[in-house]
């Protein structure tokens, strides 16, 4: 069985004339527990970020703020996603490669992360991530 290329899920948006909410629950929203949280910013133009996979770890991308677009590749297949509401994530399963880019001015891309940062839980080098056959399966 191939691994799934990735899925938007849509976070619950509340409106309010005052402004607009949206909560993203572990096991509600989110398919998983939440054990990290990071975001990335101020990524200067042309820059990318990612370019890697995870073992273990699934993730959750949402663009808080501003607009990128996020790459996924699982050893067959290659599909970009343009994220730019903030109400809405890009949930990745465990062995995607992913790479993100074309970052918006003002650009904030918030990760929710199921697994605590593991050096050893990342795959950094391509190649290494097409050979790994466990990690395709």
């Amino acid at each position: 069985m191939e691994k799934n290329i990735g899925q938007i899920i849509e976070l619950p948006k509340i409106t309010d004339p005052r402004g607009n909410l949206t909560v993203a629950e572990q096991m509600r929203h989110v398919p998983f527990n939440i054990a990290r949280v990071y975001w990335t910013y101020d990524v200067p133009a042309g820059e990318w970020r990612g370019g890697h996979a995870h073992r273990s770890c699934q993730e959750v991308i949402i663009a808080v703020s501003g607009s990128f677009d996020v790459v996924l590749d699982n050893g067959k297949e290659k599909k970009t996603y343009r994220l730019n509401h903030p109400y809405q994530g890009l949930h990745i399963d465990t062995c995607v490669w992913r790479t993100l880019e074309d970052f918006s001015s003002g650009a904030v891309c918030l990760v929710l992360a199921s697994e605590p940062f593991d050096e050893k839980e990342y795959i950094y080098d391509y190649d290494e991530f097409i050979q790994e056959a466990t990690c395709l399966k």
